[in-house]
C-alpha cells in the first residue's frame, strides 16, 4: 500500500493507494491509436494483442516526488490524466508514465514497471468536470540539455472517458475499486519521442479556469552492464 498527501479543495489529504493500472492505447479515434502504435513500433516496440489494454504495475512506483531515479537514458515521460478512486468518490489528477523505452522494445508490461509514476499533488473531484470533461487539455513539455519544448498537446476527448475505461477495467460494473489510481492514455509526441532531465505535465481546465501541474527530475544512475 502507499500513502500519498493530496490537495483537494485546497485541503490537504491523506490516501491510501493499493493497486496501480495503467491504460494503454486508450484513443477515441482508432487512426489517431493506429498513429501513436506506429509511432511506438518505429523504435521497437510491438504492436499490442488488444485495444484498450490494462497493465497492473506496482503500488509502490506511484509518487508525488519531483525527482526520479532511473537507470540508464533510455526513458521518457507521457503526459496522462489519472483517475484516484478513494472512499468519498473519485479524482482526477495529473501525471507521467515514465517508461524505459529500451526495455520497452522488449516486454511493454516489464518496461512500465522499470520506473516511478508521478502524479501533481493536487486532485480535483472528478464529478466538477464531468460535464464538461472534453473541453480540458493535456500539454507536456521536456526539458533537454538547459532547452525547454513543448512534447505533447491537445484535449483529452482524443482518449476514452473514465467512465468508459472504468468500465472495461471493471469488467462492467463501471467502479473503479477503491484505493485504485488508474493512468488513463496519452497524447502523440510533438516530434521525436525522448526523454531530458526535466519533465513537466499540465492538465488545463478552461471552463473553470483552473490547471493541474507536476513536474520531475530525473537522476540517471549508474548503469553497469
Amino acid at each position: 500500500m502507499q500513502q500519498l498527501k493530496f490537495t483537494i479543495d485546497g485541503q490537504p489529504r491523506e490516501a491510501q493507494i493499493r493497486d496501480l493500472v495503467i491504460a494503454g492505447w486508450t484513443g477515441r479515434d482508432a487512426a489517431a491509436v493506429e498513429h501513436h502504435i506506429a509511432e511506438l513500433a518505429a523504435i521497437g516496440v510491438a504492436r499490442p494483442r488488444t485495444v484498450p489494454c490494462f497493465y497492473r504495475v506496482g503500488v509502490n512506483l506511484f509518487t508525488a516526488d519531483s525527482e526520479l531515479d532511473v537507470t540508464g537514458t533510455d526513458g521518457s515521460g507521457e503526459a496522462e490524466f489519472v483517475i484516484v478512486s478513494l472512499a468519498d468518490g473519485l479524482y482526477v489528477g495529473v501525471g507521467s508514465d515514465h517508461t524505459d523505452r529500451k526495455v520497452e522494445t522488449y516486454g511493454v508490461t516489464v518496461s512500465k514497471q522499470m520506473c516511478p509514476k508521478p502524479v501533481s499533488t493536487e486532485l480535483w473531484r472528478l464529478e466538477d468536470v464531468a460535464g464538461h470533461w472534453d473541453s480540458l487539455m493535456l500539454r507536456s513539455w521536456v526539458t533537454r540539455n538547459g532547452k525547454r519544448e513543448l512534447y505533447q498537446e491537445g484535449p483529452v476527448s482524443k482518449m476514452r472517458t473514465p467512465q468508459d475505461l472504468m468500465e472495461r477495467y471493471a469488467s462492467g460494473s463501471g467502479k473503479l475499486p477503491e484505493g485504485t489510481a488508474m493512468y488513463c492514455g496519452t497524447l502523440s509526441v510533438i516530434g521525436k519521442i525522448g526523454g531530458g532531465e526535466l519533465f513537466e505535465v499540465e492538465l488545463e481546465d478552461p471552463v473553470r479556469k483552473r490547471t493541474l501541474k507536476h513536474a520531475y527530475r530525473v537522476r540517471t544512475l549508474e548503469y553497469i552492464d
